[in-house]
């Protein structure tokens, strides 16, 4: 904290009330943890109907009559709509992108001419109970004639509609002269590389409930999350009402990893419901519906080749990768494929370089951002390629990779490259430095020792290292209204959403920190685009780095206010006040007992005479601004042991180091980054939605979608660093949500290969126990062969 003594008048509080830093007891858990909060499938209205939704059964096919007569017959139907029901209503559309041409591969809330995967909805049914809107549903009648499903995003593009194809665009990057990089290389390093498809899987299904009020002629939706205000926006645009009569109100959520809170045809659909049949309409998904309808993600191949010098130091980088999205582009539109383009180079110098990214439509459920988005898919092919690069020059690894790093010196670190629209500008970093500090915490030598006598013993053992750089702080803006009532009790009304990583504790504890007050007396009101115009939600590692900046900005004009009007209370100068347990004194300790800021409150308050003269009430507005993203980074490492018999892949260890700018909460970090490696290790092993030859899923319960378990997770050690503070916001910060699942498969991977004794052995994730057999069958025949030529060799002797 501030030297109260040197500070400025806005900044002065105790160093004794600094709370940023401290891992405090999180204020969201108190309802949860009573069995009291809130989900969507708590919300209830009287007179409500329930909607069921009637899913494709065909990956694609053109659509040639639904028939839903027999359903309207069943008692207790109110309503049964097919597409030509809501061929009204447009598509729903994608957010902000630089990328042209994808408005007509959007989405409609219910199918029209065709399908495109197996979930797509295709009508719903509204009945006064779930059972019957349940049964109801198995009564309409879809005449679908199939067409061929593509089902490989490499295979050639086919017709999506006359004149497009399901190619509807190829993301270009590049910088400097490629060409000579590869002409002047002493090797040519390549590797294809894939990363399988899986996806967030939240512990809460999606839900929606929406009623419309005609006595105030607005309509409610309960069950948003992530971008409230944005999906307000465009839904209200959809229906063709003014934003400001449509309110979306975010309850507890039970996991949102990326997948939760997009704008889904589902929402539209409960919210024309309601408008149209004049009663509340509820919906909530099955977990059936969840793993064939909400986002998938990840599923990409790549082709990269590094042009290196006989030092392995790299030339220049070309990838081509192919990036399956899925029957339409929904409302993240190119992102994951533009992140992966503009970010795959993470904490190495690499003077020249050449992406394209094939987006294309594939027949299966369409995919968006899954927690580390475009990072964990390029952390994979880029730590596979250093390690490819080691193995060819014949240097260590570590040493590979920091030959390669960008210096500390060098910060910040401009790259001819965008992603999201934003220019790619490392804000700060010591890589080499907090690579020193993990081999130091792992204790790396003694280890590699360890490992090395476990092996003459016979065991499969072996240990990855994976850097990365994440990204976080998305702009360009956000802002909080801060307000001090007369009884002392301070509330802060935040456009942020709350998915579970605790942000209402991380902005209370900022805004405690500026005001000097216990934390726990902050009321964080999140979550209601009634009570505020804007926000941001709660996406990309944002909301710390963005809102929590816009909550620091409102509490210095808090503080500024209330020492002005204190200073009149107690006959002092203003710029020697300071504040402590909500009470503002003098620092030349005079004996008098001080204003709280209740007391300000009230003295500003509009009824009362002392307010003349001053804008009347103590509260403010922050808005904070930023123009680019700022950049934590991390390094992982995974100790590993193979099963010979079943190909089961042991956890041994794992240890993540985590640079984030400046800890708010170290515990909620800490609790993130073990949170996101689960997420991580989960696609790097076990997790993945397949597909047969005709584009039927096979992973549609959690018999045949494997989700990692407690009992997978290894031990977790985790370091938190502060060596880099962006200089890109006042406090420092830098986004911890995403770094604990950002490298995971790639130190997994380079684990693997290390016990195998095999390098560049794994080449996609995740990486299944048939595969580790089919590894341990290759190297022994490999083994035999060189043992057979050896033996040859002696007998020609």
């Amino acid at each position: 904290m501030v030297d109260p003594d040197t500070s400025t008048t806005a900044q002065r509080t105790e160093t004794a009330d600094a709370v940023i830093g401290k891992s405090v007891t999180r204020l969201e858990d108190d309802a949860l943890v009573r069995g009291e909060g809130c989900f969507a499938a708590d919300v209830n209205f009287p007179r409500q109907l329930h909607m069921r939704v009637v899913r494709s059964e065909v990956p694609h096919g053109r659509v040639r009559d639904v028939d839903a007569s027999e359903a309207l017959q069943v008692p207790g139907v109110i309503a049964v709509w097919t597409g030509t029901d809501v061929a009204d209503i447009p598509p729903i559309p994608f957010r902000a992108t630089t990328v042209q041409g994808l408005e007509p591969y959007c989405q409609p809330i219910l199918a029209q001419s065709h399908v495109r995967y197996v979930g797509e909805p295709v009508a719903v049914v509204f009945a006064t109970d779930p059972y019957i809107a349940e049964d109801a549903a198995a009564l309409v009648r879809m005449d679908i004639e199939p067409l061929p499903a593509l089902m490989d995003a490499r295979d050639p593009p086919q017709e999506f509609l006359p004149g497009l194809n399901t190619e509807p665009t190829v993301i270009r990057k590049g910088y400097g002269d490629l060409e000579s990089a590869f002409s002047a290389a002493w090797a040519v390093v390549s590797l294809d590389l894939s990363i399988g498809r899986h996806s967030g899987v939240p512990l809460e299904c999606r839900g929606a409930i929406a009623r419309y009020d005609a006595s105030r002629d607005v309509l409610e939706m309960h069950g948003a999350a992530k971008k409230s205000h944005w999906n307000r926006d465009e839904m209200a645009k959809m229906i063709g009402r003014a934003p400001a009569t449509v309110h979306l109100y975010e309850g507890h959520v039970g996991g949102g990893f990326g997948v939760r809170g997009e704008l889904y045809p589902e929402d539209v659909l409960v919210c024309l419901g309601a408008l149209r049949l004049r009663r509340p309409v509820k919906w909530i998904e099955d977990r059936r519906e969840n793993l064939l309808a909400t986002n998938h993600s990840r599923e990409q191949y790549h082709s990269i080749n590094a042009a290196i010098d006989e030092h392995g130091h790299i030339l220049g980088i070309r990838n081509r990768f192919f990036h399956s999205q899925g029957g339409y582009v929904r409302t993240h539109g190119p992102r994951v494929a533009d992140m992966s383009a503009g970010l795959l180079l993470g904490p190495y110098r690499v003077p020249a370089y050449e992406v394209a990214g094939h987006y294309r439509l594939t027949n299966k459920t369409p995919a968006a951002t899954y927690r580390s988005p475009g990072r964990y898919e390029t952390s994979f092919v880029r730590e596979r390629l250093m390690d490819a690069i080691a193995a060819r020059t014949g240097v260590d690894p570590i040493e590979i990779r920091r030959r390669n790093l960008i210096d500390k010196s060098e910060m910040p670190y401009t790259r001819p490259l965008d992603a999201l629209g934003v220019d790619v500008l490392l804000d700060s970093g010591d890589y080499d430095g907090l690579l020193d500090k993990t081999l130091s915490r792992v204790d790396w030598k003694t280890l590699r020792e360890s490992l090395n006598n476990r092996r003459q013993a016979g065991e499969r053992v072996g240990l990855g290292l994976a850097m990365f750089v994440e990204k976080s702080g998305l702009g360009p803006s956000d802002m909080v209204r801060l307000t001090v009532d007369r009884g002392g009790s301070i509330e802060l009304v935040t456009g942020a959403g709350s998915v579970g990583q605790g942000m209402q504790t991380a902005l209370a504890q900022i805004c405690a920190h500026e005001l000097g007050v216990d934390y726990r007396k902050i009321r964080v009101i999140k979550g209601r685009t009634d009570q505020i115009e804007f926000g941001n939600g709660a996406h990309a590692s944002r909301v710390t780095v963005m809102s929590g900046s816009a909550t620091q900005i409102a509490a210095k004009k808090i503080c500024a206010k209330a020492f002005g009007v204190a200073a009149t209370m107690l006959g002092v100068s203003a710029d020697r006040l300071y504040v402590r347990d909500g009470v503002i004194k003098s620092l030349d300790d005079d004996g008098k007992p001080g204003v709280t800021l209740a007391q300000v409150a009230s003295y500003l308050h509009p009824s009362q005479k002392t307010s003349n003269g001053h804008e009347p009430g103590l509260s403010a507005e922050g808005w904070f601004y930023s123009e680019h993203m700022n950049y934590p980074y991390g390094v992982h490492v995974a100790q590993v042991r193979l099963d010979e018999g079943t190909g089961h892949v042991d956890i041994e260890r794992y240890w993540v180091s985590y640079d984030v700018g400046r800890a708010v909460n170290p515990k909620m970090i800490e609790g993130q980054i073990v949170g996101g490696l689960a997420q991580g290790l989960g696609g790097a092993l076990y997790e993945q939605f397949t597909y047969d030859a005709n584009g039927q899923p096979q992973s549609t319960t959690f018999a045949d979608y494997l989700m990692i378990t407690a009992h997978e997770m290894p031990p977790v050690d985790v370091l938190i660093t502060e060596d880099a503070p962006s200089p890109l916001n006042p406090l420092g910060l830098k986004g911890a949500g995403e770094g604990g699942t950002n490298a995971a498969g790639a130190a997994i991977a380079a684990a693997i290969d290390d016990a195998l004794g095999m390098p560049g052995t794994v080449n996609r994730l995740p990486v299944l126990p048939e595969d580790i057999l089919r590894y341990l069958t290759q190297g022994r025949s490999t083994q035999t062969q060189r043992d057979a030529a050896a033996g040859n060799a002696v007998d020609s002797k």
